[in-house]
C-alpha cells in the first residue's frame, strides 16, 4: 500500500467513525418512562438493551409522564400532592413541584416544549396549562366534566382531552388555548391515539371507551364517528380477565401512520391493526394481568406495554408481534411515554 493509499484509508475510517458515533449516541438517548401508580418511583428503560437504566424517586402515585424535546426536563403528574413534578433529565432528581388546580391524571407536552397540559380529574375538571419557561400554571382551560387523559395531536395544533363521567372529547386550539369543539359518546372516554393525513394534519381520533373491548374512530374534520371496532373473541380455553375499569386500555399509532397497536385488558392481549383499513394483522397473548398502556419507539419497531397487574413491561416486536423482553418495574405500572434524554 502506498502512503497516499494509507492516508486515504485512514481518512475513510475516520469519516466513518465521526459520522457513526453521533448516530449511535442519538439512538441511545431514546428512553421509555414507566410510571408506577402504587409506588413512589418512575423507571427509565433503555429500549436498546431492554434494561432499567435509571429510577426517579420520591413521586407518590405518579400518573403521566413526558419530557421536553431536548430531554433536559421530565414532567410527572403527582396524584398524592396534586402537583406536576419537574425532574432534571440528567440527574433524575425532582427539582420543582408545580401546584395544580386539582388532582391530576395523564399529561402531554407541547411539540415546541413551551407547554405541558395536565388532565385534572377532580371536579370541576379542566386542563391545566403549564408554562415550562417559568415553571408555573398559566391557566386552566374549563371542560365539560373531569379529565382523564390529555394529548397533543401529531401536528401540535390541538390539545385533545377525554372525560370518563361526561363521556366526551374536548378539542382545544393550542394557539389560542380555547375550546374548538367537543364530541359526545355514549360511553366514558379512555385512552386515545391519532392518525394523520398526508399533509400531517389529524385524520382520525381512535378512542377507547368504557365497557367496549375495542375502540371507536372519529373523523377529525367531520367530527363524526365513522367506525367502532371490537377485538376478537377469546380463543377456546382462555378465560377473560376482569380487573375493573374499562376492558381495553392503551392505544398507539406507529410514526408511519400504517399500524395501530391496541391493548385488551379483558383478553390479556395486544392487537395490531393495519391503517387505514383497520384489519387485524397480529396478536400477542400476554402472560400477565392487565396490559394497561402502550408507547412505541420512534422507529415504530417496538411497543412497550405496561402490565399493571403483574408489575412488568412487555417489549413487543411489532413486525412479528412477539414478546422480546419482560422488564420488571415498580408496583402497578400504568402510563408510559417515549422520550429523548441527555
Amino acid at each position: 500500500m502506498t502512503s497516499s493509499q494509507a492516508r486515504g484509508s485512514c481518512l475513510k475510517a475516520l469519516a466513518i467513525l465521526l459520522f457513526s458515533v453521533p448516530l449511535a449516541v442519538a439512538a441511545g438517548n431514546v428512553r421509555i418512562l414507566q410510571t408506577n401508580s402504587a409506588g413512589d418511583n418512575v423507571h427509565v428503560i433503555d429500549p436498546v438493551t431492554n434494561k432499567v437504566v435509571g429510577i426517579i424517586e420520591g413521586i407518590e402515585v405518579s400518573h403521566g409522564a413526558t419530557a421536553t424535546p431536548d430531554g433536559s426536563r421530565i414532567y410527572v403528574s403527582n396524584e398524592a400532592d396534586h402537583t406536576l413534578d419537574v425532574v432534571d433529565g440528567k440527574s433524575l432528581k425532582v427539582i420543582k413541584k408545580i401546584a395544580l388546580s386539582g388532582r391530576p391524571n395523564n399529561i402531554a407536552g407541547g411539540k415546541d416544549g413551551r407547554r405541558v397540559y395536565v388532565s385534572i380529574a377532580a371536579a370541576p375538571g379542566g386542563v391545566d396549562v403549564i408554562d415550562t419557561a417559568t415553571g408555573t400554571r398559566a391557566k386552566t382551560i374549563p371542560t365539560k366534566g373531569t379529565i382523564h387523559n390529555t394529548y397533543v395531536t401529531p401536528d401540535g395544533k390541538y390539545v385533545v382531552s377525554g372525560s370518563i363521567p361526561a363521556k366526551n372529547i374536548t378539542v382545544i386550539d393550542a394557539k389560542t388555548e380555547q375550546v374548538a369543539w367537543t364530541y359526545d359518546f355514549d360511553l366514558g372516554v379512555r385512552p386515545m391515539a391519532f392518525s394523520t393525513n398526508p399533509d400531517g394534519s389529524t385524520k382520525w381520533i381512535f378512542s377507547q371507551l368504557s365497557e367496549l373491548n375495542g375502540f371507536a374512530v372519529v373523523d377529525f374534520n367531520t367530527r363524526k364517528e365513522v367506525a367502532r371496532i371490537t377485538h376478537p373473541a377469546l380463543a377456546p380455553g382462555k378465560a377473560p380477565v376482569t380487573v375493573g375499569g374499562n376492558v381495553s386500555h392503551g392505544i398507539a399509532v406507529t410514526p408511519d401512520a400504517k399500524t395501530l397497536i391496541v391493548n385488551s385488558r379483558l383478553n390479556s392481549a395486544v392487537y395490531k391493526y393495519s391503517l387505514p383499513d383497520l384489519k387485524l394483522m397480529g396478536t400477542t397473548d400476554i402472560a400477565g394481568i392487565d396490559p394497561n398502556w402502550v408507547t412505541l419507539t420512534p422507529d415504530g419497531k417496538k411497543a412497550y406495554v405496561a402490565i399493571a397487574g403483574s408489575n412488568f413491561v412487555a417489549a413487543i416486536d411489532i413486525d412479528s408481534m412477539k414478546q422480546v423482553a419482560k422488564i420488571p418495574v415498580g408496583h402497578i405500572p400504568k402510563r408510559n411515554a417515549t422520550v429523548n434524554l441527555p
